[in-house]
């Protein structure tokens, strides 16, 4: 493994698989490279979780900041197809962040929470010298539902649909359309609207709802790698290839402004929130349907077919080494 963000298919291979502590007989499904979740039989009841770190950017604003963090960390158990149920959550706080600042995350997690049906069952909060912005901690989320209800990360079969939410790149032209806005070279309105789409929980509303008029088959948040790298685990988990057209996936004219003007590849940068969904042809209809009535752009762009890998416009995609945006966020912090 080098340089900074999630490890590789190697390193998860060679460190941590299968060295996984005792093998027990209730790990319905544990933990593989790509996939966002794993699933605990509980008596007969699916209990699926996931953890992630806890990032919270101040310059966002802390409300902002908040509902960012909460949707990152409840979009891996909500692409199981169960509403998230349970969260566990640790803070470790830097010690400039006062009381009234963590109040306000901690605020406006808890109001999208209670909206979600969310509850928060144990944590841990502390200020600790050496913590700094914008990792602040880590999250378990939890989902209990039956295993039949369970849409599965390997799930995507031969003959599927595939369906795109939001976009390539949203989240990373969002983030930087937000943060480093004079940075931008850029027409005003085209970076205004871009930080418009940093995403909330709109996406774990609609991963829910989707499996719900589904049926669906697998479903996978485009997070670091982006598109491009979200394609490739969804096809590597289930063993299938996907094929998809470039012209038919969501690309906002303004993500595309941001992207071209920072010089960075929005189709292998972060897009947190960009939903991929697998379905057959015959539900394909209803499952957008069901995404756009949770407020969020979503086309069919694609299919699954026999073989691996992805393909784009009848080229093979390679899978990205690294995520485009990284060298961005480096480049912009540091002027």
């Amino acid at each position: 493994m080098a340089g900074t963000g999630k490890v590789d298919r190697e390193f998860f291979e060679g460190y941590i698989y299968p060295r996984l502590g005792a093998d027990r007989a209730d790990v319905a499904l544990g933990p593989r490279h790509g996939v966002d979740f794993g699933v605990i039989d509980a008596d007969g009841t699916a209990v699926v979780t996931a953890t992630d770190p806890v990032s919270v950017l101040p310059d966002l604003g802390w409300e902002r900041a908040a509902r960012f963090a909460l949707g990152v960390i409840l979009a891996d158990v909500a692409v199981s197809g169960l509403p998230p149920s349970h969260l566990s959550v640790a803070f470790h706080l830097p010690p400039e962040m006062n009381d009234d600042e963590f109040a306000a995350v901690w605020g406006a997690m808890d109001e999208a929470l209670t909206d979600l049906g969310t509850a928060v069952v144990t944590g841990h909060t502390a200020r600790y010298a050496g913590c700094s912005f914008p990792w602040v901690g880590g999250a378990t989320a939890m989902a209990v539902g039956d295993h039949d209800d369970v849409v599965r990360p390997d799930g995507a079969r031969p003959g599927d649909r595939l369906l795109v939410t939001t976009g390539a790149g949203v989240e990373a032209a969002a983030m930087f359309a937000s943060l480093y806005p004079d940075q931008i070279p850029a027409d005003d309105a085209a970076v205004d609207a871009a930080a418009a789409r940093l995403p909330g929980v709109d996406h774990v509303r609609g991963a829910v709802a989707a499996a719900a008029a589904g049926p669906v088959t697998a479903m996978h948040d485009a997070t670091e790698g982006g598109l491009h790298g979200a394609l490739h685990e969804l096809a590597g988990a289930a063993r299938v290839r996907v094929e998809f057209e470039r012209d038919a996936v969501p690309l906002p004219d303004d993500v595309r402004a941001v992207a071209d003007a920072l010089d960075f590849d929005p189709w292998r940068a972060t897009s947190s929130g960009t939903l991929l969904v697998t379905a057959p042809p015959e539900a394909a209809d209803r499952v957008l349907d069901a995404l756009r009535g949770e407020g969020l752009a979503a086309a069919d762009v694609g299919r699954v077919t026999d073989g691996e890998g992805v393909v784009a416009d009848g080229e093979r995609v390679p899978e990205p080494d690294g995520d485009s945006s990284w060298p961005v966020y480096e480049r912009l912090a540091g002027e």
